[in-house]
Formats: C-alpha cells, structure tokens, sequence
C-alpha cells in the first residue's frame, strides 16, 4: 500500500489523532530545541561555560524516564487523550516559566521538570495514534509521528532566525506557551482510543507483573536500542547550532538555515522509511537507514562550503530520522495492550537516561580540544550508527501485531505481544 493510499484509508477522527499527537511530539520538540540553539547567548549572560548549560540537556533527558513511568501508567489505567492533555500542559507552562529564569540553578531546575513532562508525551500520543489506526497504516504514521521531532526543531530553527536577534533567549523561551493551545484541539476534535475503551468495557485488563511475565529480556533489549537511538540522534542534533557558530563561526541566519536544511531531510528520512518498513519489514529499514549515514559524516562535519555542509547536514539525518521514523510503530507492535501506555514510552526514555551525558560530554571534550566540535560529533556518529545497524538488524520484530481482544473470544493472545522474526 503506497502512503497515500494508508493515508486515505483514515477516516476522519483518525486524522484528527493522528494530526494531535504529531503536533504534540512537534510542540514537545519545539521546547526541547529552543535550549539547543540559544545554549551560548545563555552562558553569556550567567557568565559560566557552554558546558555548563549544556549540562541543562542531560537533566531534561534524565528525568524524561520518570515522566514515561508516571504519565504512562496515568495513561494506560484513566486513558490516552485525558492524560496527553494534562501532559501538554504542564511542559508548556514550564517552557515558559524558562523564560524568566534569574540563575543558571533555576534554569536548571525547570529544564529538570521540564523533562518530566517532556518523557510523559511521546508514549502517551504514540499509544493513543497506533491504536486508533489500522494495522496496514502503521508505517507511515509512525514516520509521521516521529517527523514531529524534526519538525519542532526546524520551527525552533526558523523562529531563531526570525526572532533571536530581536527577542534574545528569554524571548525564545516565552514561545514555549504556544503548544497549550493544542490542548484545546484534542478537546474538540480527538476520541479516547478505541482499544482502551474496550478494554474498559470488558474488564480485560492486567497488572504489570502478569502482562510482562516472560518479556522482561524484551524490555532489556527494547531499553538498550533506544539508548543508541538516542545517542544517534541526540549526537548529530544538539551540538550543531553550537559547532556552527562557535566552531564554522557562521551568524544567527546561516546557522539557522543550515538547521532547517537538516531538519527538511530529517522529515523526508521520517516519512520514506517509516513507509518503506511497510514493505521490507521494521528491523531492515532502521538498519538499512543506520548503515546510510557514515557516507555522510565528511560533508556534515568537514565540508568546505555552506553548500557541501548543507547536502551533508540534510543527508545525514535522512538517516538518522530515517531509523527513527520506523521506531514508534515497532516498540508499539512489541508492546502488549495493557502497559502500551507506559512500556515503548519508558523503553524510550530509559534509553534516553542512560546516554543523556551526550551533548554534555561532546562539549566537554570538543573544548578540551581547542573548540573542534567537528571530529567530537564524526567520531561519535560513525561508532554510534554501525553499533545501531547490528542491533537493529539481528532485533525481535512484531510487524503487523493485532491491537485489543477479539470480539469474538475475549483472547488476550491476540494482543499486540508476540516478538517474532520477520
């Protein structure tokens, strides 16, 4: 089935899903990023290191687990769309309250309790679009909600171009209140998910304990892929903006716009793997997307122009949005109905835990060499994609598992659990 044809094959309401929870990860993302690309105008004013600010992301990442635990069972036990909005809320409230951050310390604090709120979206707004939808359309909405991360990045990009000068980095974090206003949309326009209702009707729901009873090897290995996951794209993203301008010494608007380049390719990677895993399977399109990148690292780390750094910077994350694009259709496949909420969003940010030094130690060790940002980010992606590539390739795989219990039997071996080879 083209994507189109998976795309027409929606109805209405499940658009409407769909369309919130990709405007959520893409609002989510949008806050993330503003940090990102403001990360030397805040140390210019605290007076500290860019690695001291930088430290700011590896607490947004760490506490993002702890989010995916509490909204996730929130989730899976009072339902998706409630809890999604709850979430939706509180980041953007405390993206703005960056905005008014009097130390380095504060600012630490709310980025802290930003990525409480930060971890509870993604799990919540995947499990509520994948079990509104049809099996067959999985693929290429899992590319569409994971482009919503790129997609955050380049409004976060264009807005820095647009705005930065004007505004400052305090101006930029006032933004981050634009995503309540999707609250509002999924009020109006977006159902619970039906397998959750059904669940609710009959009863059919199981404690943590009796879902995951000989899958706990599963959650190990989901855990430690989502740990190189997000080292590869965390690697290639949240130091950019700062080799570009500290490093290429480029202004705000060449800065911003080679940003967007990366972003333009990051979203055509979502869209054309997630769709593409359709047809060759899950664990091949991630791999194959993974092995895509290394022929890419000279021209985005080395290349001598803004036109070869450009091809580069939209080449590289074809590839590595290209994997992740596969990622929120797989873990939801792997994940049984009764802790979808919690399980591929807690997998998710527990990986993100255990590698949420990255921007932090990239930093670190770049100015420990006279600023060369450019080998820091080469050596790691190159290391990061082959060791992705294997253990995406020789993965469990659930492609096409059945969401809910038949009607017919109330069976709950036809829920979406079994990791089977492709």
């Amino acid at each position: 089935m083209s994507a189109l044809a998976a795309l027409r094959d929606l109805d209405s309401t499940q658009r409407h899903t769909v369309a919130a929870t990709f405007l959520g990860w893409t609002l989510d993302a949008f806050d993330y990023f503003l940090l990102v690309m403001v990360m030397p105008a805040v140390a210019d004013t605290f007076h500290v290191p860019v690695s001291d600010v930088a430290f700011a992301l590896l607490l947004t990442l760490a506490f993002r687990p702890l989010g995916a635990l509490i909204f996730g069972r929130l989730a899976d036990r009072y339902g998706r769309r409630r809890i999604l909005m709850i979430d939706v809320t509180l980041y953007s409230v405390l993206g703005l309250a960056c905005a008014f951050a009097p130390s380095l310390i504060v600012l630490l604090v709310l980025r802290s309790l930003f990525g409480i709120a930060m971890g509870g979206e993604w799990g919540t707004g995947a499990s509520l679009a994948m079990e509104s939808i049809p099996a067959r359309s999985r693929g290429i909405v899992s590319g569409i909600l994971q482009s919503g991360y790129p997609c955050g990045y380049l409004l976060c990009a264009l807005a820095y171009g647009l705005l930065f000068d004007s505004i400052g980095w305090r101006g930029m974090f006032a933004l981050g209140i634009l995503p309540a206003l999707l609250v509002l949309y999924l009020r109006r326009s977006v159902p619970e998910s039906p397998v959750f209702e059904q669940r609710t009707r009959t009863g059919a729901r199981r404690g943590v304990m009796e879902t995951m009873r000989g899958r706990w090897k599963l959650l190990a290995y989901m855990i430690v892929t989502m740990a190189v996951f997000n080292a590869f794209s965390h690697g290639s993203q949240d130091v950019y903006p700062t080799f570009l301008k500290l490093q290429m010494h480029f202004d705000t608007h060449v800065t911003s716009l080679l940003t967007i380049i990366l972003n333009l390719g990051a979203l055509v990677g979502g869209l054309v793997f997630g769709q593409w895993s359709e047809k060759i399977g899950r664990r091949r399109a991630m791999a194959i997307a993974c092995v895509l990148a290394l022929p890419a690292i000279p021209l985005w780390s080395y290349g001598g122009s803004v036109l070869l750094l450009a091809i580069g910077a939209f080449w590289i994350q074809i590839a590595v949005q290209g994997a992740w694009g596969v990622v929120p259709g797989y873990l939801n496949e792997l994940s049984p109905d009764d802790v979808r909420g919690t399980l591929p969003g807690f997998a998710y940010q527990l990986g993100n835990l255990l590698v949420s030094w990255t921007a932090f130690a990239m930093t670190w060790v770049a100015h420990a060499n006279g600023g060369n940002y450019a080998i820091v980010q080469s050596v790691w992606i190159a290391i990061v994609a082959v060791l992705l590539a294997i253990l995406t390739w020789f993965g469990p795989e659930a492609h096409g598992a059945k969401f809910g219990v038949t009607p017919e039997t109330g069976d709950a071996t036809m829920r979406g659990s079994p990791a089977v080879a492709d």
